[in-house]
Formats: structure tokens, C-alpha cells, sequence
């Protein structure tokens, strides 16, 4: 039996996250779709948006109880990426920790392979 690697993977923070969201939205969702958009200072940034069905071409993750939908151009930029939900006193938000980056802008919005 030949096992493969999820595309991307979700901590247990940012799967609690999620499952909160998509729980009190008024338009339900099949999951959330990420990608990456040109843009920000260093060329890339990560897209977000709740999805109310699957693309033809997306590829689903399904990761403790989350589905994540990766928008078919975004998958090679995403391969190995683990999502995190981080909360701190000053601010909170999803975090991508991607072994593609090669660099990050200051501020943290976009990032280089």
C-alpha cells in the first residue's frame, strides 16, 4: 500500500480555528480555499476565502475535520505547508509556515520562493 503526503497540513489551533468560523457563518461552505496572488513587497501572498464548493480542478485536503481546497495554481508554492492560527495580545491570524519561502517581507503579508 503506497501512502502519500497531504499537499498541507493544519495544527490543531488552526483546525479549531476554522471549525469556529465555518460553524457561524450564515452561507454555509464546503471548506476554505487557499491559494497565492502576485503581490505584497516580496511577490507573493496567500489567498484566503470560504469556499461553497470545490473547483473542478482544486486539490482537497481533508485535515482534522477542515477541508482545505488548494487552488490548482497555488499547489506547487504550497507543497509541504503546514497552517497555524496564532493569537497574541497585540494580534491574531493564520500563519503559513511554507519550506518553499525563500524569503518574507517585514511585515509578514508576502513571501518569495
Amino acid at each position: 500500500m503506497t501512502t502519500t503526503k497531504q499537499a498541507m497540513t493544519l495544527t490543531d489551533a488552526a483546525a479549531a480555528h476554522l471549525k469556529n468560523l465555518m460553524s457561524t457563518r450564515e452561507e454555509p461552505s464546503v471548506g476554505l480555499r487557499v491559494g497565492v496572488r502576485s503581490g505584497g513587497c516580496s511577490g507573493m501572498a496567500y489567498t484566503m476565502e470560504f469556499a461553497t464548493e470545490p473547483g473542478p480542478y482544486d486539490e482537497i485536503v481533508e485535515d482534522k475535520g477542515v477541508t482545505v481546497l488548494i487552488d490548482p495554481k497555488a499547489i506547487m508554492y504550497l507543497i509541504g505547508t503546514e497552517m497555524d492560527f496564532v493569537s497574541e495580545k497585540l494580534q491574531s491570524g493564520f500563519v503559513f509556515n511554507n519550506p518553499n519561502e525563500k524569503g518574507r517581507c517585514g511585515c509578514g503579508e508576502s513571501f518569495r520562493t
